[in-house]
């Protein structure tokens, strides 16, 4: 058999992105090539760019040169992709730039470039039934749709990637599965807009483990929380729907996790923005919410200093963290966008002051946290075990996502290992993570 080619990969960007990188590789491993850990070893390097603001821009341009610096042989795909000249300015001499989702145009690029084995055989490869992943074994992104219908006015997501493209529920289901099957524990489930999952495809009926089911959010959700896994939403847009959810995170079904993107506080800011702009009424339900699950746990972003952002905009906006108590919380600074619509909008808020919003809000959101935490001292927590150093083990709570949000340190972790799910009983927090022993 001939020499295969091996295959490097620089993913960037959001969860999302790493989907689509996987996805990539796990057909360039069906085509026979393998994965190298190193530029050196690398026939061709595919980096998979972002292209959201331009410090994401900037980081894209800078891997794709540290690739060219080490490597030579460079294929571009992702996000930025869309913005081909941007990219051939600075590095004519990449060999392909494609935008997001082109998976097939990235496969051509490499077959191109670095020729598969002539005497592959695709039916003896040693691919895992649930693809490449790009995430510790015991956990794992289950992207439901491409694309976005709404038309913020500081996102350019739509030009990018699209109008919502929902994927039929038995397919979904089926890749689940075989995650669950392959060990995975827990399941955190993204799109660009997880609550308008199924809108596009009218909520068509589907099959799954040969009974009907709507692709919808809700029936989604009941199917996945048969599998026996933790269930985590992220990307939820607080549409009425989304009510019909909590029960399930009540009954232990899915977790009581919610990412609900809500960017500001005040209504006449989202409004400005084109999000809904009833802040109050957001209030009222997620109270609500805490009614029916009382250990609801919810993470949001938030932008300060958004054009046209009074000093009245940003009190409105502290007021609503103190009111809505939001467990994890995410704040970025506002950064044009190319082909943003906010970019026409009047009232530029100068950087200074934007600095100080930012450093307010994270001081607020900071004691908020503090609060909420320090109430969970003495209790029990179901803990999912993700690293090891030395005897601490270090995992996540119900209320925490990978990556993003806090984590748990078990002091006397010795003997577990990542997957294990545990019983920690919490002695000390700080402003964002846990500290606990395992339970008696």
């Amino acid at each position: 058999m001939s020499k295969s080619s091996k295959i490097g990969m620089v993913s960037l960007g959001c969860p999302k992105a790493l989907v689509d990188s996987e996805r990539i590789l796990t057909q360039l491993r069906t085509d026979g090539y393998e994965i190298s850990p190193d530029y050196q070893g690398a026939d061709v390097v595919i980096v998979n760019t972002c292209g959201f603001i331009d410090s994401a821009k900037a980081e894209s341009l800078e891997a794709i040169g540290e690739a060219l610096d080490a490597n030579g042989r460079v294929i571009v795909t992702g996000c930025m992709g869309v913005n081909e000249n941007d990219i051939r300015e600075l590095h004519p001499q990449v060999l392909s730039v494609t935008g997001p989702q082109q998976y097939e145009a990235v496969v051509s690029a490499v077959h191109r470039h670095a020729p598969p084995p002539q005497e592959h055989d695709p039916f003896t490869s040693l691919v895992p039934p649930q693809g490449v992943k790009l995430t510790p074994r015991h956990y794992s992104y289950l992207k439901i749709s491409e694309g976005c219908n709404h038309k913020c006015t500081f996102c350019i997501i739509p030009s990018m990637r699209g109008l919502l493209n929902s994927r039929p529920v038995g397919e979904v289901m089926g890749e689940a599965e075989r995650l669950v099957k392959a060990g995975v524990q827990e399941l955190l489930v993204i799109s660009q807009d997880t609550s308008a999952y199924g809108v596009d495809l009218k909520y068509k009926l589907d099959f799954w483990d040969g009974r009907p089911i709507r692709t919808r959010m809700k029936e989604l959700c009941d199917a996945l929380g048969s599998l026996g896994v933790w269930v985590r939403l992220h990307y939820v847009y607080p549409y009425p729907h989304v009510d019909e959810i909590i029960p399930m995170m009540a009954e232990g079904r899915i977790l009581p996790y919610l990412d609900i993107p809500f960017q500001h506080g005040s209504p006449r800011v989202l409004k400005q923005m084109k999000r809904p702009a009833a802040a109050e009424n957001t209030l009222e339900r997620i109270s609500h919410w805490r009614e029916i699950c009382p250990e609801l746990a919810i993470r949001s972003t938030f932008i300060v200093g958004f054009p046209g952002e009074t000093d009245d905009d940003f009190e409105i906006l502290l007021q609503f963290l103190r009111e809505a108590k939001l467990d994890r919380v995410g704040c970025f600074r506002y950064s044009p966008v190319q082909g943003a619509a906010a970019n026409s909008l009047p009232g530029a808020v100068p950087e200074a002051l934007m600095d100080e919003r930012w450093n307010r809000f994270m001081q607020t959101q900071a004691e908020i946290s503090r609060n909420s935490l320090q109430r969970k001292v003495g209790s029990v927590q179901d803990v999912l075990i993700d690293i090891l150093d030395n005897d601490i083990a270090i995992g996540r709570s119900k209320a925490d996502a990978p990556e993003i949000d806090g984590i748990v340190q078990v002091q006397d972790g010795r003997g577990l290992a990542p997957g294990d799910l545990v019983r920690v009983k919490v002695e000390s927090v700080d402003d964002y993570d846990l500290f606990g022993r395992i339970a008696d």
